[in-house]
Parts: C-alpha cells; sequence; structure tokens
C-alpha cells in the first residue's frame, strides 16, 4: 500500500442535511483532504456553496480543505474563499485569461494555487505556468455532477501531465468516477491524489471505502 496518496472525500456525495456530521465523519474516516466541489450554475450547470459553508465546515475538521472553484470568475472570489478556510484553491485554465496572474494571487493568499484541466483541454496550457503550481487536477469527467463514469482516455493525460512536472514539487489529483476499480491505474500513471465522492459516502463505514482505495492505489 502506498502512504504517499492522498485520499480526498468530495462532500458533493455527502448528506447536506448533515454536511457538518460528514465530514466529521469522513475526517474521523482517514481522509486525507477535504474536497470542496464549488460550482457556480454557469462555468457548470450545477449550483452548489461558497465561503459561508467552508467557513461554517472549517470547525468540522483540520484536515486540509482543498478547494475547486468551478466558476466563471474566480479572480473575483479567491480572498473569500481564503478567508473561508480554504487550504488549496484550485482554478480551471478555461476560466482564466490572466492564469499566471491568477495562480500568483491564490500563493499571495498563503494558499496553494492548483490548476485544474477539462477532459478536453490539452495540458499545453500549464506549460508556462509550472512554476506558479502546487497541484495540477485532471478532470476524470466532465464537471458539473456528481456521479459520473471515469473517462479511461485521461489516464494517458495523467502519464504526459507526469512527464511535464518532471521533478517539479507538483501534485497531480484527480476528480470524477475514481473507484476502487481504476485507483491503481491512475496512481501508476503518476497521480498521487484522488478525489472520490460516491465511492466514499456510501454504505455503512466510509472507513472501509477509504482503505478499499487507498489499498487499491497501492
Amino acid at each position: 500500500m502506498s502512504n504517499s496518496v492522498i485520499i480526498a472525500p468530495s462532500i458533493l456525495a455527502a448528506d447536506f442535511a448533515r454536511i457538518g456530521d460528514e465530514v466529521a465523519a469522513v475526517d474521523k474516516a482517514g481522509a486525507d483532504w477535504i474536497h470542496l466541489d464549488v460550482m457556480d450554475g454557469h462555468f457548470v450547470p450545477n449550483l452548489t456553496f461558497g465561503p459561508p459553508l467552508i467557513a461554517a465546515l472549517r470547525p468540522h475538521s483540520k484536515k486540509p480543505f482543498d478547494a475547486h472553484l468551478m466558476v466563471s470568475n474566480p479572480d473575483a472570489l479567491l480572498d473569500a474563499y481564503a478567508a473561508s478556510g480554504a487550504d488549496i484553491i484550485t482554478v480551471h485554465a478555461e476560466a482564466c485569461p490572466h492564469l499566471d496572474r491568477t495562480l500568483a494571487h491564490i500563493r499571495d493568499l498563503g494558499c496553494k494555487a492548483g490548476l485544474s484541466l477539462n477532459p478536453h483541454t490539452p495540458i499545453d496550457c500549464v506549460k508556462h505556468v509550472l512554476d506558479r503550481l502546487d497541484l495540477i487536477l485532471v478532470m476524470t469527467v466532465n464537471p458539473g455532477f456528481g456521479g459520473q463514469s471515469f473517462i479511461s482516455a485521461m489516464i494517458d493525460k495523467i502519464a504526459a501531465l507526469k512527464t511535464l512536472i518532471g521533478s517539479r514539487p507538483i501534485t497531480i489529483e484527480v476528480d470524477g468516477g475514481i473507484t476502487a476499480d481504476n485507483a491503481g491505474a491512475v496512481v501508476a500513471a503518476g497521480a498521487s491524489a484522488l478525489v472520490a465522492g460516491s465511492a466514499v459516502f456510501r454504505g455503512d463505514s466510509y472507513a472501509d471505502n477509504i482503505a478499499a482505495i487507498r489499498a487499491a492505489a497501492g
């Protein structure tokens, strides 16, 4: 088993009627990060939550809060998400006309800077901002909804990114349809952080679910 693999349960799949308890439960169950899928109903069709909810959840876990901003104008929101308690802020390459400046601002706020790529987005767009990045998030589904099926073509994309990154200390994270069935393949390709929603927040034991993904990733 690889102890270096980060498991980041996505609260998008949690029971929103008791969301604070759900965050505390996956923390106790062995989550490494808490993944926060922020959607604005414009960049993606769904609408989820914003800084007030993240701030309200912050006391329920001391684990890093991994905020994935699927929004059209992230620059207007970065300060608010940093203030709400996000430790990592990931923006979409497709939504940032001044990407270098956006990533620099995230770091200036004291957060780690992440860049997400939709399935159709080529990896060339990261070449000139690699030294601004702490994390690259490869979307293995089309963003906007939970519970989608993993796009297997993204395994080659992960491998290409791993080569492009070289020795830089940049985490490759994957998000979308991650289960124990495909965790091993994405980690073998170069990923070291796995976002899982439905595969964690189901059944009677979140701990067993997380352990199964972690074991498969080994």
